[in-house]
Formats: structure tokens, sequence, C-alpha cells
């Protein structure tokens, strides 16, 4: 399916455009703001349909980098995140969302990005489902012990909602896969189309319900997540080459790590927080896979034994 595969490329730009079509006319996406709950779900529904037990397998067969990915993912984004907050002295709204952020699993995009810039698909898989599992008491816990003093963090409500968002329409995805493997191969660019879909429409909503605030706080905040971002992909490939590990591995690990499931910080932050709070990962979602498909064009150009 060349075309879907041409349109799933230009993810950014679709990002892109909806954002300012929904600066300019938020109304057209408001009234969908109950709905992203059930866009997340579909996007994750439609990530287990891609996963086998050979993905799952992954994770036991390299154990060492997929560790060391996770734990980066669950330390370096989150502190990063109330780092850049404090330095760039963000409301509480903000914070919570910056650090919602930080403390989720690795995005799914990372395994698109990591395929391009010629990683190891097999491991950027393997942590992002490991992330994915462990976030279901890792989002929450991070959260409440990072800014639950300032704010109420309702962490049971948070590891409900994650279960029913995240877990559940996974593993349907897993059980569907299992029986109709061969045939969603062929479709994999068709579910793609789907999913990146679902997540541009989320951002979409968040900017309409943020219009009257982006001329004031857009700027600071695309700085706050800009410099999130880096901070990942830097902490990343530079802990992964300090462990010794190969170039291909410290790449993989690099776009784990700043590759957030943004996606899933905005529908917690909508759910149980404010709009406001939303929007960090909204301007996320477009920036990482900005930020991403740049590091993949230029790492692609750089065949690992160049460095």
């Amino acid at each position: 399916m060349p075309f879907l595969e041409r349109l799933n490329s230009l993810f950014p730009v679709w990002a892109i455009l909806f954002s300012i079509c929904a600066a300019w006319q938020p109304d057209w996406f408001t009234g969908l703001a109950s709905q992203i709950k059930m866009l997340l779900a579909i996007i994750m529904f439609a990530m287990g349909l891609t996963l086998s037990r050979h993905d799952f397998m992954g994770v036991i067969r390299a154990p060492a980098p997929v560790a060391v990915g996770v734990i980066l993912q669950f330390t370096v984004m989150p502190l990063a995140a109330l780092l850049v907050s404090w330095c760039l002295n963000l409301s509480p709204e903000l914070t919570i969302g910056m650090v919602l952020v930080g403390a989720t699993a690795g995005g799914t995009a990372s395994n698109v990005i990591t395929w391009l810039a010629n990683g190891h698909v097999a491991l950027s898989v393997s942590m992002t489902l490991t992330s994915t599992l462990i976030s279901v008491a890792a989002t929450p816990l991070i959260t409440s012990l990072l800014v639950g003093q300032s704010v109420d963090v309702p962490v049971a409500g948070m590891f409900m909602s994650i279960a029913q968002l995240v877990i559940a329409p996974i593993a349907a995805g897993v059980i569907v896969h299992h029986f109709l493997g061969t045939h969603i191969k062929k479709v994999e660019p068709a579910l793609a189309t789907v999913a990146m879909s679902a997540i541009v429409l989320i951002i979409a909503i968040v900017v309409g319900l943020n219009a009257e605030k982006l001329a004031t706080l857009g700027p600071l905040v695309a700085l706050a997540v800009i410099l999130h971002n880096m901070i990942g992909l830097l902490g990343g490939y530079n802990v992964a080459r300090l462990l010794k590990f190969d170039k291909r591995v410290a790449r993989t690990i690099a776009i784990e790590v700043g590759m957030q499931n943004s996606g899933l910080a905005v529908a917690l932050a909508n759910q149980f927080f404010t709009a406001t709070a939303a929007l960090p990962g909204a301007l996320f979602s477009i920036w990482h896979n900005v930020s991403g498909s740049i590091l993949a064009v230029y790492w692609k150009r750089r065949p690992v034994d160049e460095g």
C-alpha cells in the first residue's frame, strides 16, 4: 500500500496542519473532547494488532538493553520534565502536563522512527511493550511522587484508567493477531493510518480546547517540550554508550526514551486534571515526531560503523 505508507510518512505535517485548523476554528474539534479516551483505545488496539508472541520473546532475548531503556524512560524523562518546568517557571497545571508526558511509556511512533533510522526494531518494540505494561503502575505513582505535594493526584483512578485505555485494547489486539496474523500483516499500513489519524485528531482536540491560551502559553510550552525531548534523546544515547552498548542499540534506546506515549498523557490530563494540563502532551505529540524524523534522516545517512 504505497499510498498509505506515503500518507503515514507525512504524519508530522498532518499534525501541524490539523493543529493550525484547531487554533483557527476550535469549535470544529472541541465537541469531540469526550472521545479522546476512545481514540486512544483505538491507537492501543491497532498497536496490539501488530504484536505477536515473537515480540514478547524479544524481551527475554535481550534483557539488558530493554531494562536500561525502560529504567531511563521512567527516570530521565519525568525528572527532566520537572526540571524544565521549574527552570521555565511553568504553572502547576502545565507542570502536571509535563510530568505526565515524562511518566508515560514509550510511544508507538518510536518503533517507526527506529526503523527509519536503521536502529534495532525488535529491541524498540520490546522496550515499548515493556514500558507500556509497567506504565500501568509507574505513571500514576511517579506523577504522584513528583507533583502530588502541590496537586491531588488520583493514583487509583489513573491506575484503572491506564489499564482500561492501554492494557485491555492491546491485549485484545494481540489475541486477534494470534488468530488473524497473516491477514493483519497485509493491512498494517492501513492500521498505521488509523492510529495516525486518531493521534492527529487528539492533538487537534487539545489545541482547540486551548485555542485562547495558545497565544500566551504556546511558545513557552513549545520551548519546554523541545528541551524535554532533547534531554531524553541525548540522555538515552549517551547513557547507553557509557554502558558500552553498540551504536545501533544506543540509537534505539535514545529514540525510545525521547519519544513518549503523549496521547496517553493527553487523555489522563483531560480526564483527571484540566485541558491546560493536556497542552504539553499535544505539543509533544507534534514535536517528537518532527525531531524523530529529522534524527532518523541524519542517522540513516551515517551508517553505524561510522558512528
